[in-house]
């Protein structure tokens, strides 16, 4: 998780920019029908992320640029596209002394 401040964003933002939002930071904040209070029970159904204990490790390796490509033109969660991939073709015995 990053958290950043006003004083952060300092060197990106113009004077203006950092009046307006140092002015929103002071305003009180109004729930309505879009934004409603959440219950503890609604809370708690937040899922927190802890990635040092993910089930599955993070890895890097080198793909060519056309595999990329193609793998990301099946949109959101190619990533996950290519771990199941990769994880039939390791069991594909023939398939992996090919590639040896």
């Amino acid at each position: 998780m990053v958290k950043t401040t006003l004083r952060d964003l300092n060197t990106q933002l113009t004077d203006e920019e950092l009046k307006e939002l140092e002015a929103a930071e002071k305003k009180p904040y109004v729930l309505d029908e879009d934004s409603p209070l959440m219950t503890q029970e609604q809370l708690m159904q937040f899922k927190r992320i802890n990635r040092e204990n993910r089930t599955k490790p993070t890895v890097s390796l080198r793909i060519s640029p056309a595999t990329l490509r193609k793998a990301k033109q099946y949109g959101k969660g190619y990533t996950g596209l290519l771990s199941r991939l990769l994880d039939a073709a390791i069991n594909d015995e023939e398939l992996v002394r090919r590639c040896i």
